[in-house]
This record gives structure tokens, sequence and C-alpha cells, in this order.
């Protein structure tokens, strides 16, 4: 892939995703059917190959850097967790950075930081965790082995003092970022309501304290075992490498670990649409100083129908200052300080929210009222053509100045690996925006963003409550 100017890359958008209104020959949305790979600016042609233990490896060869990034996907996340144990998937990423069989406490950091190796973390969502690190090209060796060691002798190291201490600074994490953060627990209500209990997505990542505390070391074990094998992890180096040097490097540092009774194909689950019976309304209180408004609806898993159309729905309604709530509740009735709408794609189902944070001296509710007229308009006329090709445009230039940071790219190729199997499904991805038409959209917004479907959140300020917030009520309408 070679870097183009951004101006040029935007001409080139202009020229693939031009608008079409309702009549118009597009493929619909969430067709299979990829873009021309001429017509992209930008591509991806990793190599795709397979250990005999079952993992699998993405090799990106990329030279106009001297650096490499090492990405590893564990296809395991909050919603793979046992009951009782919320939290768990979370913990055990902090438990791998705390050394292995050959990897002192605490020196994993250390040995790469001292190599030079920038962008080193995990992170865990719902779906799975990952671990990363971008190195100079002759540190591979290092971060392949540091990787290697962790996946198949970290139980040889952890015990029941480092389990502990984990534990704690997790606990910790929770209250800083959740319990003691404005508006902080909020999103645990919106979750609960939105999706059922028993549900994988009912419960946050971060864990509950109490299902935390009743951890064990013996669960640590078992989770391993069960997640933490070669045939449940995606591996990708991209970057300035030399793919047979590289393909050594992996059969000697990965090759000998033994595959895991459970692999990927045994644990993972299948999309399922969440329905309800009504509205939800849940009211909340907290120590802030601005009312704020979420709007929230269960819709499509990533890359299922609709999925991509509700991207560019976001797009319309907050993408930029002439976007139609950003232009109403900020600028034309200046009752709201600030507002967004995302489409937050996942494996199982995903959420489409509207977040809205009043200026001083007005309501939630105020918020609410101007959403739903905004949303009614949407349902019953659709987008224009200025505005469809305008989300085009701006989702399109996101995506590819993305590709351009080799960190972004490779976890870019972990993503495709995970959700659809192919790790080049750029051309693709990108058709599922460029082919959206006014038609598609419309019918997305119709079929997902209906009132009796929704969880509304009204957070209103009250120096008695807890500043993360707390619940006053909850209702719920029918059909």
């Amino acid at each position: 892939m070679r870097s183009s100017h951004p101006i040029a890359v935007l001409t080139t958008l202009l020229a693939i995703a031009p608008s079409r209104g309702a009549s118009g020959a597009d493929v619909p949305s969430g067709s299979d059917e990829p873009a021309s790979s001429s017509s992209l600016p930008v591509s991806l042609a990793a190599e795709k190959v397979q250990l005999p233990n079952g993992l699998t490896v993405i090799y990106d060869e990329d030279h106009r850097t001297p650096i490499v990034t090492v990405n590893l996907w564990y296809h395991v996340g909050s919603k793979d967790e046992p009951p009782g144990r919320n939290g768990f998937a979370h913990l055990f990423e902090h438990l791998m950075f705390q050394g292995s069989k050959h990897v002192p406490e605490d020196m994993y950091f250390r040995f790469l930081e001292k190599a030079g190796a920038t962008s080193i973390n995990g992170t865990t969502n719902t779906d799975r965790t990952n671990y990363f690190q971008t190195v100079p090209r002759t540190e591979l060796p290092l971060a392949l082995w540091l990787e290697s060691d962790r996946m198949g002798f970290l139980l040889d190291h952890v015990d029941e003092a480092t389990f502990k201490s984990q534990r704690d600074v997790v606990k910790n994490e929770r209250r800083q970022n959740y319990e003691n953060a404005p508006y902080g627990l909020v999103l645990e209500a919106i979750r609960a309501a939105l999706f059922p209990e028993g549900h994988p997505y009912h419960l946050l990542t971060i864990g509950t304290p109490n299902d935390l505390d009743r951890a064990t070391l013996a669960d640590v074990e078992a989770f391993f075992h069960k997640h933490y094998v070669p045939n449940n992890c995606s591996l990708v180096i991209s970057g300035d490498i030399d793919k047979a040097s590289a393909k050594a490097l992996v059969e000697k540092y990965f090759g000998p670990i033994p595959r895991g009774e459970h692999g990927d194909a045994a644990t993972r689950q299948k999309p399922a649409v969440v329905t309800h019976s009504g509205e939800a309304r849940i009211e909340m209180e907290a120590a802030v100083e601005l009312a704020r408004v979420y709007v929230s609806w269960p819709t499509p898993a990533f890359f299922q129908s609709g999925d991509a159309d509700l991207d560019l729905v976001a797009h319309v309604l907050t993408g930029g200052k002439t976007s139609r709530l950003y232009k109403r509740l900020v600028y034309d009735l200046q009752i709201a300080q600030s507002t967004s709408a995302s489409q937050q794609s996942s494996e199982l189902a995903s959420v489409f929210e509207i977040v809205a944070t009043a200026r001083p001296g007005h309501s939630a509710n105020e918020l609410a009222s101007v959403i739903d007229e905004e949303l009614d308009k949407l349902r019953t006329s659709g987008v224009s053509d200025a505005e469809l090709a305008r989300a085009k445009v701006t989702i399109e230039a996101d995506n590819i100045f993305d590709l351009e940071r080799n960190s972004s790219r490779a976890n870019r190729l972990n993503t495709y690996e995970h959700y659809v199997g192919d790790p080049n499904y750029l051309a693709q991805d990108m058709a599922r925006t460029t082919r959206a038409t006014t038609a598609s959209v419309l019918n997305a917004a119709r079929t997902w963003l209906l009132p009796k479907d929704r969880v509304v959140t009204l957070v209103t300020p009250n120096k008695q409550a807890p500043v993360a917030g707390r619940v006053v009520a909850i209702t719920r309408g029918t059909k």
C-alpha cells in the first residue's frame, strides 16, 4: 500500500462514492459483492496461514517504515465468561502482563521499552481480547518470543499473590472509571435494560465487584486452558518484514505450543436479534452539572445487513456542524453543548446510541423531545442525496487514513479475521458504505430505530446523588 496525499484520496473517494437516490441501481447494502479493487486507493493483501496447532498467522509486508507491529487476538471476551464471573476476561488481560515462565514479574514492558517498542498494551471488549506492540524491525524476535512465552507458559508464573494483586488493580480501575466518574454507571444501567438477563452483553466488560471477589486461581487455570490456546488465537505480523524469516520465527516460538481441547469454532456464538416489548425509560440522578440524555437501540451485529447503513445514519445525525442533531440542538436552539450518535458494532448484536449533554438551565427531557422530532423526520422522509454523499466520503476517508498507521492496519486485519474469517476483507467492507442508497438507509432507520425497541435514559443533576449516577425509576411501555 502506498501513501497518498489526503486531497488525492478524497478526490478518489468522491469518484467511487457517487450519491444515488432511492431509484438508483446500486447493489443493496450488505451485499457480499465487493467494490472493484482497482477503484480503491488502498488495499490489503496479507497472507494467511495456519500452523498444525491451529494458530492462525497473518503476514502483512510493508517496507515504508522500519517497524513491525505484532497484534494477537484471542477470540474470547466478556461474552464468554462463566456465570458469576463477570469481569474475568478483563482481569485475565491484566494477568498476561505480569510475567510467564521465562519472563520475570513486571519485566514484559521493560524488555520491550528497552528495545524501543511503542504502543504496548492490551484491551478487552465483549468479543475478544487483544495484545499488541510496535517494535523496530530488528526486534521482531523479541516481541514474538514474549508473546509465545505467555501463550505457552503463563500458568508457570501466576500464583495467588499475582492473581490477588491484579484483581485489586481491576477493582480500582472500576472505581476510577465507573463508580467515581461523572455519569460513570449510566452505561451499566443502559446495557442491563437493552439486553435481558442471561444475554452475553447484559453486563459490562469491566466486571462487578462481587463477581471479581468470587474469582479464584482455579478459575484462572480453567480460563487459560479453554481460551488461551493457539487454535483460539490469530496473530498478525505487519510491517517491514522478510516473510520467510518471520515464518521461521513463528514456527520456532509458537509451533511447539500444543493446541487446546476447545478451539475457536467450538466457542463462538451466533448473532441473535434482541426484541423488546416496548420502550424502556430510565430516570437517573447524578452529582453532575449538566443534564444528559441517552437514546439506545439493539441493532444488527457487525457486518450484518443494516449495520453499515446505521453508520451512515449516525453521521447524518451528528457528523459535523451541519448535521441534523448538531444543528438543531447546539446551533439553532442552543439547548445542548454537545451531541453524538454511533453504531457500536459487535459480534452478537450492536447498539445504536444517541447522546446529548444539555447546556445549563436545560433538561434531558427537552433534548429528548427534539431528538424525537428529528428521528420522526428521518423515518418519514429519509436522508437527502447530499447528506448521504457527505457521510460516505467522511466514513471512507476515515477508514483509509486509519490504514496508513501500521498498528491500525494490523488491528484491522485481525478485526476482519475475527468477524468474517478473511483478513483482506477491505473491499467488501468498503462496498457496504459505497453501495448504500437513500432507500437502504431509510429502510435501516425504519427497521431498527423504532420507539418500541429503544431505551431512553434521562440523567438529572442532583448534588445529593453519587457522581456516577443512581437509578431513580425504570418504566416500560408496551407495543
